[in-house]
């Protein structure tokens, strides 16, 4: 008999989700807006605590980054700073604008953006008479990065500053929510995020007035007339009343999907501790709370024994039918954006050749752990 799979990070119910979809039914509200979408932006804005933040939610964490630049007005040919470490989706929406990316290098000790290339960048494109119009760092897989250096490198150039932490629901930095730093945030819930409303995301906005100039072009940027009539090119970007009634009930759990997630991660910490060569990522002091939404190693195959990498390992858990994944490539290295500046070292090159992604799922069972375990040991016994 087959072995079940054992999934990177697969949606994790909480039981009250339909609770929250029968009232949309019984209600009638299937239309993208209702109670589920107000109840659901109001529960993430109580749960970032900050009372001046407002929060849009939308189709997709890329829709918000989307809005989150046309909203500071990039336009074609300006230039947008971004993390080379990434998902594409932190970097698409800089060109559905016309705009031109420039990637910045990760630090070893949270893989981020690095803030001494941010710096170099930025002054390098000042002195081309060219300066950057906006910064997008990203909290990858839940890490914080250095957000408060950033932030302090994008006040000093007055450029805008918007944090992508569509992996990073609940991650604080000296105790301040991730998403919450910069003009603009971005939050997903697409299937594998620590909570989902199976497809979606939001904007986390610095007023009440971005986000309802957020909504308004999420909702084909209707002007307000008796008939249909448009002053602006809009998007159909809105969560829909059924999606939000999702999130509502995964915002009931979200606190113990982090403490599970974090659970696996000591998991491999103990599980990897007496392997020579691997090394699990985690925090690198106690300023920075991750929520651990993928836990991941180093591999270095000139210290493992029969110097097994990182693709070795990749296979031996495939062979067990569970699933694992190379970090993220850097989009520097990607063909679409083979032409994009550069600034920095190999520390992004470096980390995707040697690093991995393991199953994280806040619904993991022992089963699940257990043969975790037995594939690691076989590979190294």
């Amino acid at each position: 008999m087959s072995k079940n799979k054992i999934w990177l990070s697969s949606p994790h119910m909480g039981g009250n989700e339909l609770k929250y979809i029968e009232s949309a039914f019984e209600n009638n509200w299937i239309a993208p807006l209702g109670p589920n979408v107000e109840g659901f932006e109001e529960d993430l804005r109580k749960y970032l605590g900050h009372d001046t933040k407002q929060v849009a939610s939308l189709s997709s964490g890329t829709a918000a980054l989307h809005l989150s630049l046309i909203l500071l007005g990039i336009k074609p040919n300006d230039t947008v700073i971004c993390q080379s470490m990434t998902f594409s989706a932190s970097a698409n929406p800089i060109k559905y604008l016309g705009a031109k990316p420039i990637f910045i290098d990760s630090e070893m000790e949270t893989w981020n953006m690095c803030p001494d290339a941010l710096r170099t960048c930025i002054e390098s494109e000042i002195c081309a008479d060219n300066k950057p119009k906006a910064v997008i760092c990203v909290h990858l897989y839940g890490m914080p990065a250095k957000i408060s250096e950033i932030k302090t490198i994008c006040e000093e150039f007055d450029i805008p500053l918007i944090e992508d932490a569509a992996e990073a629901l609940g991650s604080t930095y000296k105790n301040e929510m991730c998403g919450t730093f910069g003009e603009f945030g971005i939050l997903s819930f697409n299937g594998n995020k620590i909570i989902t409303t199976s497809g979606g995301g939001a904007l986390i906005c610095d007023s009440k007035a971005s986000k309802e100039k957020a909504v308004f072009l999420a909702t084909q940027a209707r002007d307000k007339a008796p008939h249909y009539q448009h002053s602006e090119v809009g998007y159909n970007y809105r969560l829909s009343n059924v999606c939000a009634g999702i999130g509502r009930g995964q915002m009931e759990v979200l606190n113990s999907h982090i403490s599970l997630r974090r659970k696996m991660n000591d998991f491999y910490q103990d599980l990897f501790k007496e392997i020579e060569g691997i090394t699990v990522f985690k925090e690198p002091n106690s300023d920075y709370f991750s929520n651990h939404w993928l836990s991941a190693i180093i591999v270095d195959a000139t210290k493992t024994k029969n110097n097994f990498t990182r693709e070795d390992i990749r296979l031996a858990f495939e062979k067990e039918n569970i699933e694992s994944r190379p970090l993220w490539k850097p989009m520097h290295l990607q063909p679409v954006f083979k032409d994009a500046l550069y600034f920095g070292g190999t520390v992004a090159e470096d980390l995707f050749r040697d690093g991995l992604c393991l199953p994280s799922g806040s619904n993991l069972t022992n089963d699940d752990r257990d043969r975790i375990t037995k594939a690691i040991k076989k590979l190294f016994k």
